[in-house]
């Protein structure tokens, strides 16, 4: 029996999905829904539950309790029905080495049973969907980290896909690679296609439509990256300038009470209450040769401050 499909409803919809591995719960009631043309980012530290998620709703998994519903099939109870519409790159997707760009896409095709009349069709749209066609020879071991993760993904999408999952495609890819690659994402959601994308890197998140925070199996909140942020429940202070190690002992000397501290690069963020907390702590690094100015949360900051805070709810806009 199929489950909630229509004009209307998520292409994936997954509800209260629970697993565990042994004694370990790997996915703790997550719920997530993902729509047609929208990019959802899972976002989390490694061991958060997004492989899990994933390979279940990919039909690769069964799933202890809950829901998946990918276009309206059961992913435990209809897998293939769900895998010949549903597009999946795992964090390692195993492209053939030997094969150069053009035999690993006909490779591809092979395995998803892509009739014969539509192949040098779909070939020759994803050479240049991925700017690959310069490299239709080149032997798939000979290529960048980035040119590898963009055949990867031209492979996924070779039976045209409808849903596509992709598990942390730009890990150990170089910033301009990624940058590349989102682009191709972004192309990709508008065409209409429904992406679930896992990442670790928070600064990837403002590039998705909806995102949900993973800690632990458990969903810590979620909505647009801008709801996200704005669920940051207490005040942030901005903390920059050449003294910055002088002004991180300091603080590290004389904590105050209800007020945390931590390190992005060049800055630092001061987690407070109220202004006078702020002014505390800007009378202590007087002198210290910083500079310091309240400052909206980001996702990271939001993160980070949910993941410390006791298990249990969920915050959502």
């Amino acid at each position: 029996m199929n489950g909630p499909a229509g004009n209307d409803a998520p292409a994936i919809l997954v509800e209260d999905l629970r697993k565990s591995y042994g004694e370990r719960a790997a996915v703790r009631g997550l719920d997530l829904a993902v729509a047609s043309g929208r990019i959802c980012g899972l976002i989390g530290p490694d061991g958060a539950g997004k492989t899990t998620t994933m390979r279940i709703i990919c039909g690769l998994l069964r799933p202890d309790a809950g829901a998946v519903h990918v276009l309206g099939r059961d992913s435990a109870r209809e897998p293939r029905a769900v895998r010949e519409r549903l597009g999946y790159m795992p964090q390692r997707f195993s492209l053939y080495p030997d094969l150069t760009v053009a035999e690993n896409l006909r490779f591809f095709a092979d395995l998803f049973g892509v009739p014969a009349a539509e192949r040098v069709t779909r070939e020759a749209e994803l050479m240049e969907f991925s700017r690959l066609g310069p490299f239709r020879r080149r032997r798939a071991g000979q290529l960048s980290g980035g040119m590898k993760q963009k055949l990867a993904l031209s492979c996924t999408l070779i039976h045209t896909p409808e849903v596509l999952v992709l598990d942390e495609p730009t890990t150990g890819v170089d910033p301009v690679s990624r940058r590349e690659f989102w682009r191709i994402l972004r192309e990709l959601a508008g065409r209409g296609l429904a992406l679930l994308v896992s990442t670790p890197y928070m600064d990837e998140a403002g590039l998705c439509d909806d995102v949900v925070l993973m800690h632990e199996g458990r969903s810590i909140a979620r909505g647009t990256p801008d709801e996200v942020a704005a669920a940051f429940p207490r005040r942030l202070l901005e903390v920059r300038g050449a003294g910055l190690p002088e002004a991180l002992a300091r603080l590290a000397a004389s904590p105050r009470p209800g007020v945390k501290v931590h390190r992005y690069g060049d800055r630092l963020h001061v987690v407070h209450d109220d202004a006078a907390q702020a002014d505390d702590v800007a009378r202590l690094l007087a002198g210290a040769g910083v500079e310091l100015h309240p400052v909206a949360p980001g996702i990271e900051d939001t993160f980070v401050e949910l993941m410390a805070a006791p298990a249990g709810g969920e915050a959502t806009p």
